[in-house]
């Protein structure tokens, strides 16, 4: 891995064309980047990548394009309205506003992931946390709600707030029935999505890494409830080693260990499908050069899953800030088409040729963060050659900006 500091990365970014802060001109904004000349053409490599590999040489998977601007009702019948949110802190001196978890991390080196409201107070009250800024004492801490609402015409009424989306997953279950109207598709199949989503963080940070505005290349795939057996599933999916952070380790303390996809399998950590699909993603990285050194698969802890979610595994890239989730992969369930059906009143069941009824899929969602993936490339590819004086980022070709 580079030794660069992440700061270091944001000036040759800068320096170089690749990323420049929004409106610098005007002093900027915090969690807003814009990208260069240099950085677009990489960005669009690297979405064009995803979408070549899990898009259209597929015949399975079809493509969406959502609105960014969308109804509240969506949003609340996800659960998002009701808890999309971070734990917020605030100094009772100068009233800077801190992300509690990320906090007590910086602070006692320690992963909080999951973690509540009260335990993260009897930390900060414990370990005698302070204000970074001030040093002065904080307030309890609080939910935030991530989402950015935005008003819809001139009159104000109950149904004029819409919000800009906080994931692109939750338009393409919108969408459902209009595809596979459409499209005339037959399970097992996916919808794959690249776009913006936006989220109001408390505390952006680590430069592309949690920002206010990003991207995501997200994959709803959709299989029958009781379908376990995936035929898609090979020996180079099988065989596929890596670093592994189970959730038994990471309550234990221990470090992270070599396992492959077939002993996952054989532990139950996961389905076929899921399986399938943890693969395909990590060989998608390391096939456009990322380092095997630089990643890991980490499980999450019953604590930190998701509502919608029985399974979920990160792909985690070893920051110089830390290891750090740069992909994520959930065990969805039926969860949001149910939610959606329940919500809208609308039916979003597919008919099973061989139920010879409807049914109601269940879901796999591989979910990429543009930024992130960015941000990772170009750590894996710097290289400060000494010998020439030259700084030489290491790209793979396919995602080079420049092409000869």
């Amino acid at each position: 891995m580079s030794k660069l500091s992440i700061d270091e990365l944001a000036v040759f970014a800068k320096k170089k064309g690749f990323v420049f802060p929004s409106t610098e001109i005007y002093g900027g904004m915090a969690g807003f980047f814009e990208y260069g000349p240099l950085g677009v053409e990489l960005k669009n490599n690297i979405k064009a990548s995803w979408w070549k590999t899990f898009v259209q040489s597929r015949e399975d998977v079809f493509g969406l394009d959502g609105s960014l601007i969308s109804s509240a009702k969506i949003w609340e019948a996800s659960g998002h309205l009701a808890s999309f949110s971070d734990m917020l802190v605030q100094c009772v001196k100068c009233g800077k506003s801190h992300r509690a978890d990320s906090l007590v991390e910086d602070t006692l080196k320690i992963n909080v992931d999951g973690i509540k409201a009260d335990a993260l107070n009897k930390l900060i009250a414990d370990n005698n946390i302070k204000c970074p800024e001030c040093k002065s004492d904080l307030k309890p801490v609080e939910s935030f709600n991530l989402m950015f609402p935005v008003q819809i015409g001139a009159e104000k009424t109950k149904d004029s707030t819409a919000y800009l989306r906080g994931e692109t997953a939750q338009l393409i279950f919108a969408a459902f029935r209009n595809i596979v109207d459409s499209s005339r598709v037959k399970l097992p199949f996916g919808i794959a999505q690249v776009g913006k989503a936006f989220r109001n963080e408390i505390s952006p940070r680590n430069f592309l890494f949690r920002t206010r505005e990003f991207e995501q290349m997200e994959l709803e795939f959709f299989i029958k409830p009781d379908d376990r057996k995936c035929l898609l599933l090979e020996k180079k999916h099988l065989d596929l080693a890596f670093f592994f952070y189970s959730a038994e380790d990471q309550e234990k303390k221990k470090e992270h260990s070599q396992t492959k996809i077939s002993d996952m399998l054989k532990k139950k950590k996961l389905d076929e499908w899921h399986a399938y699909w943890l693969a395909e993603s990590y060989l998608w990285f390391t096939g456009l050069g990322m380092k095997e050194e630089n990643l890991r698969v980490r499980e999450h802890t019953k604590t930190e899953l998701s509502h919608y979610s029985s399974a979920t595994f990160d792909i985690d890239y070893n920051f110089p800030f830390g290891w750090k989730e740069i992909y994520g992969n959930a065990n969805r369930g039926q969860f949001d088409l149910a939610q959606h059906m329940k919500h809208s009143g609308k039916s979003l069941e597919i008919f099973d040729e061989d139920e010879k009824g409807r049914i109601v899929p269940r879901v796999i969602e591989p979910s990429f963060g543009v930024d992130r993936a960015f941000m990772s490339f170009l750590y894996d590819a710097y290289n400060d050659d000494t010998e020439r004086g030259n700084i030489v980022l290491k790209l793979h070709p396919k995602l080079a900006p420049i092409k000869l």
